[in-house]
């Protein structure tokens, strides 16, 4: 048996600097990664009498000893403390995977700039609002906009080569500047209203389309004054339904922690130039038996280490001290309000993000009820053993191809649902065009040869998008590796293709099984070899249209990788520099006429 810590002996060396502290048992597996402003005073808290929860008392009772690191600012040990538990997934740590960047609306600096969703790393090239809660208040606020003010949203290669306007044009989405039908001038007067009004400026926006509007009407330009007329409606609307009075607030993150039989949820809001632009709900990792407070503490300290921090954020539980504020306001070097709603309409946006907290826990629920009963039925079909306690774990394969070129081998991964950010992809390659059975044994193999020297996660079950053939490739692989014990399973599609008709083979010599439409277990199946043919369509796809582009540019003489990286930056691809003629290929830097005519020939 092992000796009880020595918490005496580990205090009285400690600095009361600010650092990371890491927690470990007695089988070095970290159990618990934090971060302070005082190593000792908060190391001490851990080692009283009484104990916050259960949780909190049971991780002590397991600590073999502690490792700490000294910083020179509690921001620093913020950020060391975040990639520790992202690398090391400790157990006691409540961990938030939101991996997804959010999206931005973002205006080019072209002559006429363009209005565009964004969603990646930012730079000086264009000018971004955001980020919004998701993909969908990203298009709302577009549509909205085109409504306004006709921006347009088209590529540039489409854009330098048009001939007339487009559909947007004739539904009044689009003033049409790629063809003349609107002046310099009162098109980058659209784009300033739009900026106006994406930075929440709104009254001044209203302001500056009634003089315009007052003003065409005493020239008798009634056409012109009516259209501004219906932005100002346009704009009232938006206003009268989302604008927030108080210009302070009008970038606002409000962020609502709600604990609920069991399940955790923390919801963010995003309000951005006064607008209420939707939320997000997100369910932590390791978040068993903590309280709805820890939940929000983790929250903030991981989520604004990755995303932009608004300068006031509204949370619907009282924090102990300042101490994330000082933090959050060090990072993002301006100051950084963190507290409850004080005023009307922000106790409105706090209730609405903790109702819907609430929805999405009920929503989760029944989602985890679902998927235990499907999960449960697919153990019993296929007589997996499953340990107690144990999440299952499916990985399946496909393959894709067109007629044996660029074939991709695509992995994905379920386990309590999708995980997109555990899905792989394998580029194919020494094996004759068209053979599946091949492509299935190297993307098996190059998958799991990492399981041999320790790494990686075992799968309580492989699936396979393919018959009989495919789980024989995938089987020989799997005992090559000497994981022939992994259940292995193949799903074949069935007669017309037709889902509920689906035919399972299996590699251990029974028989091939129908299961009925119906059977949950069937549909659990269906779900994942259809995000596996999704995931590898996408990857073949990519893939082939990358070598597409490069063979056929790279066949022209005369084509080296400086004009190539010219010509595609210039139309936007392969498409757009088929569309161009002599004249706008002649002016690219570095294309003569002779090598633009060549170009032409060659495309054509």
């Amino acid at each position: 048996m092992s000796e009880p810590f020595d918490a005496k002996s580990l205090l009285a060396t400690l600095t009361e600097f600010p650092g990371v502290y890491r927690m470990l048992g007695g089988d070095d597996q970290v159990l618990y990664v934090g971060k302070a402003k005082n190593l000792r005073k908060r190391l001490a808290s851990y080692f009283r009498e009484s104990h916050p929860s259960p949780r909190i008392a049971l991780m002590v009772a397991q600590i073999a000893r502690i490792e700490t690191t000294v910083t020179r600012s509690e921001a620093e040990a913020l950020l060391l403390e975040n990639n520790l538990i992202k690398r090391l997934s400790p157990r006691y740590n409540i961990l938030f995977r939101d991996d997804k960047s959010y999206p931005y609306i973002v205006l080019t600096q072209d002559s006429y700039p363009r209005l565009a969703f964004f969603r990646g790393a930012t730079d000086r090239r264009a000018d971004y609002f955001g980020p919004f809660p998701s993909s969908v208040a990203v298009r709302e606020s577009i549509h909205l906009l085109q409504k306004m003010f006709h921006l347009r949203t088209c590529e540039n290669s489409v854009f330098n080569n048009r001939s007339r306007p487009c559909l947007l044009h004739q539904i009044k989405r689009c003033s049409g500047p790629c063809v003349g039908l609107i002046e310099p001038a009162q098109y980058a007067l659209d784009v300033e209203m739009a900026t106006m009004f994406l930075q929440g400026r709104q009254k001044d926006v209203i302001g500056s389309l009634t003089a315009a509007m007052d003003q065409a009407a005493e020239k008798l330009a009634f056409e012109q004054a009516a259209v501004y007329r219906d932005q100002i409606q346009s704009l009232r609307q938006v206003q009268e339904r989302q604008y927030v009075e108080s210009g302070k607030d009008g970038d606002v993150d409000i962020v609502a922690a709600i604990e609920d039989g069991g399940l955790l949820c923390v919801n963010l809001a995003m309000v951005r130039g006064g607008r209420h632009l939707g939320d997000r709900p997100q369910f932590p990792a390791n978040g068993a038996d903590s309280s709805a407070l820890e939940a929000l503490t983790a929250f903030l300290w991981q989520h604004y280490l990755a995303h932009p921090i608004p300068p006031r954020i509204l949370v619907n539980l009282p924090l102990a001290d300042g101490e994330i504020a000082d933090s959050l306001s060090e990072l993002a070097a301006q100051p950084v309000k963190v507290g409850e709603a004080r005023f009307s309409m922000q106790r409105v946006w706090v209730e609405m993000a903790e109702q819907n907290a609430r929805l999405a826990i009920t929503a989760r629920r029944s989602t985890l009820s679902r998927q235990g009963e499907r999960i449960e039925a697919l153990c019993h079909t296929l007589a997996l053993d499953i340990e107690e306690g144990k999440e299952t774990r499916i990985e399946c394969f496909d393959i894709s191809h067109t007629q044996g070129e660029s074939t991709v081998a695509a992995c994905v991964v379920y386990q309590g649902g999708m995980r997109k950010s555990e899905y792989r992809r394998f580029n194919i390659q020494d094996i004759q065009p068209g053979d599946d059975y091949a492509a299935i044994r190297q993307a098996v193999q190059r998958r799991y040869e990492k399981l041999l020297t320790g790494d990686g996660v075992t799968p309580t079950l492989v699936l396979i998008d393919g018959g009989s053939g495919q789980v024989s490739a995938a089987a020989s692989a799997l005992e090559d590796l000497g994981l022939a014990h992994l259940p292995l399973l193949g799903v074949a599609k069935g007669e017309a293709r037709k889902p509920g008709l689906e035919t399972l083979f299996f590699a251990d010599g029974r028989e091939p099984l129908q299961l009925a439409p119906e059977d949950p277990a069937l549909h659990l199946i269906q779900e994942v070899r259809d995000e596996a043919h999704r995931f590898a369509v996408s990857g073949h796809r990519a893939r082939r249209g990358k070598a597409g582009r490069r063979s056929r540019l790279e066949e022209i003489s005369g084509i080296g990788p400086k004009r190539r990286k010219a010509l595609i930056s210039r139309f936007g691809g392969l498409q757009g520099i088929s569309d161009a003629g002599v004249d706008q290929l002649t002016a690219v830097p570095g294309i003569s006429r002779e090598l633009a005519e060549k170009i032409y020939t060659a495309l054509h």
